[in-house]
């Protein structure tokens, strides 16, 4: 009987020191688990708080960043409202400068028409003057061979009146020598219409020309 007790009892034992191996065995794995778990949930923090960090200086840059570009963005505002002006100023020069050229041009044209009027009023007297110049060469040229034939009847005047027959002459005288004196006459007749060609009356020789 007591032999069975101690069985009794050793199989106890060794069922109750198989149930503490199970659990130690169970706590093991539970620690194990957790511990991985614990590594994965620092690792993720470490991370995150890398993540966060480079998220920091990312924002940092970034404000950085804006800060340069708001810097740069107000020095182009300044440089574009300067060359503003700078162009209105230019525009207004060019402006007084078109003005002043239009001026400029607006006296030259008059200065050019009051020339060209004075020019083609010289012309026009040239051209008056040049018609009466040549106006004057013909009546000269004229009033030349007038001269030259009033020459030859003075001539044949002389030459008549050196051949003249004195006993003519004394006919002429007689109270009854009528032939003699016609003859005188025509010839005298003869030569004063010759001499009445020979004159050259300038407006004469304008109309007939």
């Amino acid at each position: 009987m007591k032999t069975r007790f101690v069985l009794l009892g050793l199989g106890l034992l060794i069922a109750t020191g198989a149930s503490a191996e199970g659990m130690e065995e169970r706590l093991r794995t539970q620690l194990r688990s957790t511990t991985q778990q614990l590594q994965a949930l620092q690792s993720q923090q470490a991370q995150a708080s890398a993540a966060q960090l480079a998220a920091q200086n990312e924002a940092k840059a970034a404000q950085a960043q804006i800060k340069q570009l708001t810097a740069e963005l107000a020095k182009a505002k300044g440089v574009a409202e300067q060359l503003a002006g700078q162009q209105q100023s230019l525009h207004s020069q060019a402006q007084a400068q078109v003005a002043a050229s239009a001026e400029q041009t607006g006296k030259f044209k008059k200065a050019y028409d009051e020339l060209l009027v004075m020019a083609r009023a010289k012309e026009a007297e040239r051209s008056k003057l040049q018609a009466q110049l040549a106006e004057r060469d013909t009546q000269v040229q004229q009033c030349s061979v007038k001269n030259q034939q009033m020459y030859g009847v003075a001539k044949q005047i002389l030459t008549a009146y050196e051949n003249i027959d004195v006993a003519e002459v004394m006919k002429i005288r007689q109270p009854f020598a009528g032939s003699a004196r016609v003859k005188f006459d025509e010839l005298a007749q003869g030569f004063g219409d010759d001499l009445y060609k020979t004159q050259f009356d300038a407006p004469q020789a304008a109309l007939s020309h």
